[in-house]
């Protein structure tokens, strides 16, 4: 149970990872910065905002607590990046110490208590706050893309219209005991949906 735990949440995590990337791949390089008004918050903001969440939450994630005193959390929401490759590399070294992270828990340590913010969480808990707090962001980061490209979207999930072909295409095959992020990860989704 505890591995199957572990296993599901890091391609949960993984998939969540890969929407972002799909976002950013559709995006032209003012797009990151853009917000719709001063008060809210542009991708680029979400993306520094995430890293350093990360960087604090898992970074000797079973030791040490996860609101870290060298963590800067209102700087975060700062617009001060202004390079596309510096936000992709933050992004890319924020998701590596989370599957670090993930990838240090075993059968040995799994009952180890966690705190965040003098707040102890099993793991399971804590893996749990950080799963719905990044599913919060990328949702908006998904978004916010979405509305810049318009039309221009490519889908990152079933297309309207398509439900009825692609539910078609999905019973035709033999039941399969996989999770369902597999075929996201692996591309065959995205083949499959071209087809539909």
């Amino acid at each position: 149970m505890k591995k199957n735990f572990l296993i599901s949440s890091r391609k949960q995590f993984e998939y969540y990872k890969m929407l972002g990337d799909r976002t950013f791949a559709q995006l032209k390089e003012e797009e990151f910065f853009w917000q719709f008004n001063e008060e809210s918050n542009s991708i680029g903001i979400i993306i520094k905002h995430m890293w350093g969440n990360m960087l604090s939450r898992w970074t000797d994630f079973l030791t040490t607590d996860g609101e870290k005193e060298w963590r800067s959390r209102e700087a975060e929401f700062e617009a001060d990046i202004k390079d596309v490759n510096v936000l992709l590399q933050r992004w890319d070294e924020g998701w590596d110490c989370v599957f670090t992270a993930l990838d240090s828990i075993n059968e040995d340590n799994f009952e180890t208590p966690v705190f965040i913010r003098n707040q102890e969480h099993t793991i399971v808990e804590a893996i749990n706050r950080q799963m719905g707090h990044y599913t919060y962001h990328v949702g908006q980061i998904v978004y916010i893309g979405r509305m810049l490209k318009g039309r221009e979207w490519k889908s990152l999930s079933i297309p309207k219209g398509k439900t009825k072909e692609f539910n078609e295409m999905k019973f035709s095959k033999p039941p399969a005991r996989d999770h369902f992020t597999t075929e996201f990860l692996d591309g065959s989704f995205y083949d499959e949906k071209k087809g539909g």
